[in-house]
């Protein structure tokens, strides 16, 4: 700024090109990049006197650019070159360039820099991930901003060194679009429902709850938008879907995170035996789409999204994995059943959660490919139609893919009696304790008994479905902001305390910069280290105005930390 360069200019940079378009293209239309003009991070700089190279990275992918001091700076004011460019831009800094491409000696596709301006000033230095192969070709990976809690904490960071992981979010835009466009194409609508809710229902989950201050009433986050989309098919939409966010104040893990996106369709006067055809269709077509393949690998294991699904039912998936023949069993026979298979349950749990504790620990994980688990019982599926052959089970299925639940769809539930009284059952759970259980929603009865005609409703966990089409265990990976413990921010000494123990007010950014951002933090400092990396630091920063402070400054910073430390103490 004292130089008169705006280091954050409000003017726009038009761009007329990308790095991937000039990439691509120059081979076969080299005169397309006579006068190039790109915008982008410098991501790396390799200076060699009046010339230098650096990489810059836009949001397609990377070019290298030339600039040479002269061509730059063609008159004899030489300071954009050898004072701006050389030492005072940084990795990071964002910069408009405009020029002409061209080849290196070395077949490079490159940028010849003629014009150059700063857009936007990084004040923190982006991690320099570097990369070295031996003779046999093999990469090694030098300085990786490899750190989970870092990368998501920091996912602005992330997204900017680490190309891997915006590809991973490329291809979650993908799903996305690809079940969007198959469910316009049959003449579906996507519409939106609230997230505030004044019962949280079309799930068995522990609702997240917040207050309405003008309405004076609390109001629940939405754990699932079921029991308002049929609410549009009542009203005479034939078919409706919506992507949402939805939130569950449970657990945290490697699958779960409190805040989560769904994708629920529901089309009327179909079943589930549709859906499932329906489902399977939808998500060859989206593995297809969005990685270019119906073969994924997930971990060690391949798995195929190409249909048709094996299918098989709840009891029989249990018979087979436990040896037990659980229809028709009451909850007493249940639970001695979880006894003799080690399950542990609590007297809270009704006959429906005993069954999925029993599926989840002994089945579940053992459906590596996709496969349908279909006639939930009764007790497990409140919104679900009881089955046409069986009544004790319902028209449901989920899909299992890996060893986890993907999907899961119904023959919706449109008899409004037959809902109530399952509403009731979930009121019973909910006394004896089962803080999932179902509240009554008495105005989604009220509709049913307007009239809902037959309906098929399927939901997609997005986050899970993404995991596994980029082979991510881990759902942190897929979610851009994933929900962590508040971040500690140091609490920091005043200026006018680091002046008191003779530490100049300039250096104290070189302090904050080590780590040290109360006085008592230099208590536990070894003055010959801590000085070489204050020098150090402060070299880095540019600070040559400022003395190098003397070792036995920096030995009597520390006694004098030392005994401000011994004195809060006592």
């Amino acid at each position: 700024m004292d130089m008169g360069i705006d280091p954050y200019p409000a003017e726009k940079f038009e761009v007329n090109t990308t790095a991937k378009e000039m990439l691509a293209e120059f081979d076969s239309n080299e005169g397309k990049f006579e006068e190039v003009s790109l915008a982008g991070r410098i991501m790396s700089f390799r200076v060699m006197g009046k010339a230098s190279f650096a990489e810059l990275k836009d949001a397609t992918g990377r070019v290298q650019i030339y600039v040479n001091r002269d061509d730059l700076c063609p008159g004899d004011d030489k300071t954009l070159y050898n004072t701006v460019f050389k030492k005072m831009m940084d990795i990071g800094d964002f910069v408009g360039i405009k020029g002409f491409g061209f080849k290196t000696q070395t077949g490079e596709i490159s940028i010849h820099v003629k014009e150059l301006k700063l857009l936007t000033k990084s004040l923190k230095p982006l991690p320099v991930v570097k990369t070295a192969k031996d003779e046999e070709g093999n990469e090694t990976v030098y300085d990786a901003f490899s750190d989970p809690e870092l990368r998501y904490r920091q996912r602005y960071v992330d997204l900017v060194v680490n190309d891997d992981v915006k590809d991973v979010f490329m291809k979650r835009i993908k799903v996305i679009n690809a079940i969007r466009n198959y469910f316009n194409e049959n003449g579906y609508l996507e519409v939106e429902t609230p997230i505030l809710q004044s019962i949280p229902g079309g799930a068995a989950a522990r609702p997240f709850i917040t207050h309405h201050n003008a309405l004076g009433n609390d109001l629940y986050l939405r754990i699932a938008n079921e029991l308002y989309l049929k609410r549009l098919i009542v009203g005479g939409f034939d078919g409706v879907y919506e992507f949402s966010k939805n939130f569950r104040n449970e657990g945290m893990d490697r699958t779960h995170n409190p805040e989560f996106t769904a994708m629920e369709i529901y089309v009327a006067y179909k079943d589930y035996i549709w859906m499932m055809e329906f489902t399977e269709n939808l998500l060859e077509r989206v593995a297809t789409e969005a990685i270019g393949t119906t073969d994924v690998q997930f971990g060690d294991k391949q798995v195929s999204f190409k249909a048709p699904y094996k299918r098989i039912t709840m009891y029989d998936a249990i018979k087979e994995y436990t040896g037990f023949d659980i229809s028709g069993m009451n909850e007493a026979q249940l639970r001695d059943v979880c006894k003799e298979l080690n399950i542990e349950v609590d007297e809270s749990m009704g006959k429906g959660k005993l069954i999925d504790e029993i599926f989840g620990e002994k089945c579940e994980g053992n459906f590596i490919q996709p496969t349908f688990i279909t006639d939930y019982p009764v007790e497990m599926s409140p919104l679900s139609k009881r089955h046409r052959d069986n009544p004790e089970l319902t028209e449901r299925f989920e899909l299992i893919i890996n060893g986890k639940e993907v999907a899961n769809a119904y023959s919706e539930l449109n008899d409004p009696v037959d809902q109530r009284n399952r509403f009731e059952e979930q009121v019973k759970l909910q006394e004896r304790g089962d803080d999932e259980a179902m509240f009554i929603d008495q105005d989604f009865i009220r509709a049913l008994e307007y009239g809902m005609p037959p309906t098929s409703g399927l939901g997609i966990g997005i986050d899970r479905l993404v995991m596994m089409l980029t082979n991510n265990p881990s759902i942190q990976e897929v979610l851009f902001f994933p929900q962590m413990k508040p971040e500690k921010w140091p609490v920091a000494s005043k200026v006018e305390e680091w002046e008191a123990i003779g530490v100049e007010s300039g250096l104290v950014q070189v302090m904050h910069k080590l780590g040290m951002y109360m006085i008592i933090d230099l208590a536990e400092a070894s003055s010959g280290k801590f000085m070489n990396d204050f020098i150090g630091m402060k070299k880095k920063l540019k600070l040559k105005e400022i003395k190098n402070p003397s070792r036995e400054d920096f030995e009597a910073w520390i006694e004098k930390a030392v005994a401000i430390k011994e004195e809060s103490e006592n």
